[in-house]
């Protein structure tokens, strides 16, 4: 196991860097011009401004130096400057990532929640009506476009109805908890302000239910099949044969085989919803991440770009490393090997 973990260790900077290399060469072969995120539109036809900008940035200097100092920042950790926000690529990611790891977290925990109540609802009562509805459901969430979702839920529940808080991680005139971890709802908590803490769960619950509905869409139906198959095993006749409850039969036994299958795939999920909450973060203003990424892709932020992407790069790695890790210790019989 320390073995497999320390070659995983060592092969992630240089996939990272290998990553880092073909984001920037892609980055620099698109068409388009940096210049409009750095240069005011009246000022582009200045060829004296034009001129001192591109050496400030250094796009007068050729495709193979750019890359190499780039390359060389990297390896010393600097992501470079933003073009939009004049500020280092680093800084803005780690302002940004709290919002995001809250919205991904809360929409794991919901996500993963109610598509193992769903999954063994739905096996347990299989051919049924609560099966159907379950799995219908799970469906839904799974098949339905989050940019519709999204703008529909806002609208009724938030707009129509006034049940959930409207987009933003609070509202506008509400002055955020002390900067502890980031995490509004840890922060209002741990400062002891509940109205906080219940302002900042009212913006996150809608937002978290849009992200994570998908997940349930596919938690549902891996523990469902999981569970019929286990449900069908040996070790389960003999528990029922020796009068074991339904409820201890399905929840000790059957269950616990089958997270199993279902580890791996939680695993890149939580990865997939870092990088993938782009179109939710949006929906609802939330400013991650994922809003980040956009803002970088409209002006050409090349730096912002490529440090999100790392970002993505780094959460799957990380993802897969710790999956493969827990999966070992889930089932002895998996051997690592690498």
């Amino acid at each position: 196991m320390l073995r497999y973990l320390l070659r995983r260790m060592v092969a992630m900077p240089l996939l990272l860097l290998g990553i880092a290399s073909v984001v920037f060469l892609l980055s620099q072969v698109t068409k388009g011009d940096p210049l409009s995120a750095l240069i005011p539109e009246r000022m582009m036809s200045n060829e004296q401004v034009v001129a001192t900008v591109k050496a400030q940035w250094g796009l007068d200097r050729s495709l193979p130096e750019r890359y190499l100092i780039y390359m060389g920042r990297l390896v010393q950790g600097d992501l470079g400057t933003s073009f939009s926000t004049r500020r280092p690529v680093s800084t803005d990611i780690a302002g940004r990532l709290p919002a995001t790891l809250e919205l991904v977290i809360a929409a794991m925990i919901f996500g993963c929640t109610s598509g193992i109540g769903l999954g063994i609802i739905a096996a347990r009562f299989k051919n049924t009506f609560a099966d159907s509805a379950a799995r219908i459901f799970a469906l839904i969430g799974s098949s339905l476009p989050v940019f519709w979702s999204g703008l529909i839920l806002l609208f009724i529940f938030s707009v129509k109805l006034g049940w959930v808080s409207g987009p933003g991680r609070l509202d506008a005139r509400t002055e955020p908890p002390p900067g502890i971890t980031g995490l509004f709802t840890v922060d209002s908590l741990l400062a002891g302000n509940m109205p906080l803490f219940l302002e900042a769960l009212g913006h996150l619950i809608l937002p978290a239910f849009v992200l994570g509905w998908s997940v349930t869409g596919i938690v549902t139906r891996l523990i469902r099949s999981s569970l019929l198959e286990a449900l069908n095993m040996d070790y389960i006749r003999t528990a029922r044969a020796k009068g074991a409850p339904e409820s201890v039969v399905i929840l000790h036994h059957a269950l616990r085989n089958a997270l199993i299958p279902s580890l791996t795939i939680l695993g890149f999920t939580f990865a997939y919803l870092i990088t993938g909450a782009v179109l939710t973060e949006t929906i609802f203003s939330w400013p991650g991440i994922g809003s980040y990424a956009v803002s970088a892709a409209r002006s050409l932020d090349y730096p912002a770009i490529v440090g999100v992407t790392l970002v993505g790069a780094m959460a799957f790695l990380l993802a897969n490393l710790v999956t493969d890790v827990t999966y070992a210790f889930a089932n002895p019989r998996v051997k690592l090997e690498g």
